[in-house]
C-alpha cells in the first residue's frame, strides 16, 4: 500500500474469507485506518476481485519457471519470487479496471460480466 498509494490514500477491498474477518485482522486494520481506507465487499465476487487476477498471474509465472519447484519450500520460494516482482502497472491497470468493471456488473445485473 506505502509503495503504490504513498499519500496514504489507498483502498483495500476486505474480501470475506475467515482469516479476513479474524479479530486480529480486524484489529490490525482498525489501528492502521489513517493510512489506508477498508471496504466491506460482497461475498462471490470474482468479477470485482482484482486479487484473482493476481492469482492468476503468480500461477502464469510459477508454470513457467524452468526449473519447476520440486517441493514446498521451493514453491513457497517461487512464489514469493512471483509475488514480489509483480510490475506495478500490472497492479495499477487492474485498479485502473475497476470502473469498467463495475460497469459491466452493473450491466449484468449483479452477475457474471466476463471479467
Amino acid at each position: 500500500m506505502r509503495i503504490i498509494f504513498p499519500q496514504n490514500d489507498g483502498i483495500y477491498q476486505q474480501g470475506n474469507p475467515r482469516c479476513h474477518k479474524a479479530r486480529i485482522v480486524s484489529a490490525w486494520c482498525e489501528e492502521h485506518q489513517d493510512e489506508f481506507t477498508v471496504i466491506p465487499w460482497p461475498a462471490n465476487s470474482p468479477d470485482l476481485n482484482l486479487i484473482e487476477n493476481l492469482w492468476d498471474h503468480l500461477d502464469r509465472v510459477v508454470r513457467a519457471m524452468d526449473p519447476q519447484p520440486r517441493n514446498l519450500a521451493q514453491m513457497a520460494t517461487a512464489l514469493e519470487s512471483a509475488w514480489l516482482n509483480i510490475p506495478v502497472n500490472t497492479i495499477r491497470n487492474l485498479i485502473d479496471s475497476l470502473p469498467v468493471r463495475l460497469a459491466a456488473v452493473r450491466s449484468a445485473k449483479g452477475g457474471y460480466s466476463g471479467f
